[in-house]
C-alpha cells in the first residue's frame, strides 16, 4: 500500500533565518503533537499488535513520518536553530518524553488514536501555513500535509475494515 504522495518534497531552503519561524516548526518536530511522537507511536503499535497486514502498513507509515521529520529537523537548522527534541515555541522549552506516546494494545483503539493524531497533525499544519511568510518552507509545510491527508484515509479505511 503506498502510504507517501508519489510527489518529490521540495528542497530544503529558507529565504532568510528566523528564530521565530524555528521555534513554530519545533511544535511539528518534537512536541507532543509532534512529527518525533507520530514516529514513536507507530513503532510501538508495530511491536503490540498482531495483525500482519495492519503492522506492514503502519510500519509504512511510521517510514513516511520519520522522512519528515528528518526534513523538519534540517529546516529548524536552515532557519538558524540546532533541531533538539524539545517544542521550543513557548518562552519555556519542553523536551519531549515518552509520555506522548499511547499505550494502548486494542486494535480499535489504536485505530481511533491514529485518526485523532493524523486529524491533529493536518491541523497544527495548516494553522501554520496561516502564520508563516517564507514560501519556501510554506511549500514544505504543503508537502508534508498532502502525506498526512493521506495518511488520515489510511486510518479510516483501516478502521472501516476491522
Amino acid at each position: 500500500m503506498k502510504c507517501q504522495i508519489n510527489k518529490p518534497y521540495p528542497k530544503i531552503r529558507v529565504e532568510k533565518k528566523s528564530d521565530e519561524l524555528a521555534k513554530i516548526i519545533s511544535h511539528l518536530y518534537a512536541s507532543n503533537e509532534s512529527e518525533l511522537t507520530a514516529v514513536l507511536q507507530y513503532s510501538y503499535e508495530t511491536m503490540v499488535l498482531e495483525n500482519p497486514e495492519i503492522v506492514a502498513i503502519i510500519k509504512q507509515i511510521s517510514i513516511v513520518e520519520m522522512h519528515h521529520l528528518e526534513i523538519l529537523g534540517k529546516l529548524i537548522k536552515a532557519l538558524g536553530k540546532m533541531p533538539i527534541y524539545a517544542n521550543t515555541e513557548c518562552h519555556e522549552i519542553t523536551y519531549w518524553n515518552s509520555d506522548f506516546v499511547y499505550y494502548d494494545m486494542d486494535l480499535p483503539t489504536i485505530l481511533e488514536i491514529n485518526i485523532e493524531e493524523e486529524q491533529q497533525a493536518i491541523y497544527n499544519y495548516q494553522m501554520v501555513l496561516t502564520v508563516i511568510e517564507d514560501n519556501f518552507v510554506k511549500d514544505i509545510i504543503k508537502r508534508i500535509l498532502e502525506d498526512e491527508y493521506l495518511h488520515l484515509e489510511i486510518f479510516r479505511k483501516l478502521r472501516e475494515n476491522i
